[in-house]
């Protein structure tokens, strides 16, 4: 039987200094075949992570069905209380591993990153630049891709299209879409058009690259309210990062963007000895930063959709390539573009 009253029945919760909310999802079954670097780059992760973010960063690791070995490291890591929250679970995807992570929590930032991102100095500052620059928003990647210019982007177009602030300049970090196109295993993703120019939008002397991959990036808390499906039924891949973490921004007309410059790097399943030589570059950086003001809300469902059937009509061929000459390329580069 109970008897008395539990002392926290009605008692707020004690506030935090935490605003910025990293999950990493966590999949090692053992360490074989694909596996077999897989733990040494985990490791390679997560001590980036450590010396790059500011006090202020709350880590939540899921563990998504990982060896004993990767449990126990894992757990020494929270012990030592270099990470916040640890969530040991069986295999239960990737998407759904994302969901328990933020599940319980109110942040105003959150980056969803894979278990192989090699964390560089400065990502959390240029990434804040973005969103205190752009009040529109809401998904942030520290790794540019200049070829993410139509995925999830119809809102910058519709509200920039005559804009002189949205144009193609030279990319800032060649070297930088040359490594993650190797990390792939596409060493072609890229034409040389690609790799010298991209598209960009400016505002105070902060330039940021239009599109935003997922296997790193920074979310507005605020994407994943009222999230409708709260489940998926893939491993990995299907239509699950799509519906759960593409469309929910573009659904409340966010802007999809990336640093100008690269501050991430995707490592992939297999360790190379650029790696090492990387993460020795990286310097211990514990500076506390402030919240972006980015608080701009933008949720005029009318709008929304004239921005999807306006997107339509620019992307079709022959208005895309007009569109592209118009914005800075040569009637050659939109071709290959």
């Amino acid at each position: 039987m109970r008897v008395g009253i539990n002392p926290n029945k009605d008692k707020h919760q004690e506030p935090n200094d935490f605003f910025h909310q990293v999950v990493i999802p966590v999949y090692i079954p053992n360490h074989e075949g694909y596996f077999r670097d897989s733990f040494k780059i985990l490791k390679y992760c997560l001590e980036s992570l450590f010396k790059t973010c500011h006090p202020k960063t709350y880590l939540v690791i899921v563990n998504n069905g990982s060896s004993i070995e990767v449990i126990n490291y894992l757990d020494d890591l929270y012990k030592e209380g270099k990470i916040q929250e640890l969530i040991h679970t069986s295999a239960i995807g990737k998407l759904n591993a994302i969901l328990k992570g933020i599940a319980g929590h109110n942040f105003d930032l959150i980056t969803i990153s894979d278990a192989d991102v090699l964390f560089l100095n400065d990502w959390q500052k240029e990434t804040y630049d973005v969103f205190e620059n752009f009040r529109k928003t809401g998904v942030v990647s520290p790794v540019p891709s200049s070829k993410m210019l139509k995925q999830f982007t119809e809102n910058i177009y519709f509200d920039n299209i005559f804009s002189k602030k949205l144009k193609f300049t030279e990319t800032k970090d060649k070297l930088g879409l040359q490594m993650f196109a190797e990390s792939i295993g596409n060493i072609g993703l890229y034409k040389d058009i690609h790799l010298n120019k991209n598209l960009t939008i400016t505002n105070n002397n902060v330039n940021a690259v239009i599109g935003a991959g997922h296997f790193i990036a920074t979310y507005r808390g605020e994407c994943f309210d009222g999230i409708k499906k709260r489940f998926s039924s893939y491993s990995l891949g299907g239509d699950s990062e799509k519906t759960l973490l593409d469309k929910p921004a573009q659904d409340k007309g966010y802007w999809r963007l990336s640093t100008a410059g690269n501050y991430a790097y995707h490592m992939g399943n297999t360790f190379e000895d650029w790696m090492l030589e990387a993460f020795s570059a990286i310097k211990e950086n514990k500076t506390e930063i402030n919240i972006p003001n980015y608080l701009t809300k933008n949720s005029n469902t009318y709008l929304r959709y004239l921005a999807k059937f306006f997107f339509k009509v620019i992307t079709r061929k022959v208005i895309w390539q007009l569109f592209l000459r118009y914005k800075g390329l040569t009637k050659d580069e939109a071709k290959q573009y």
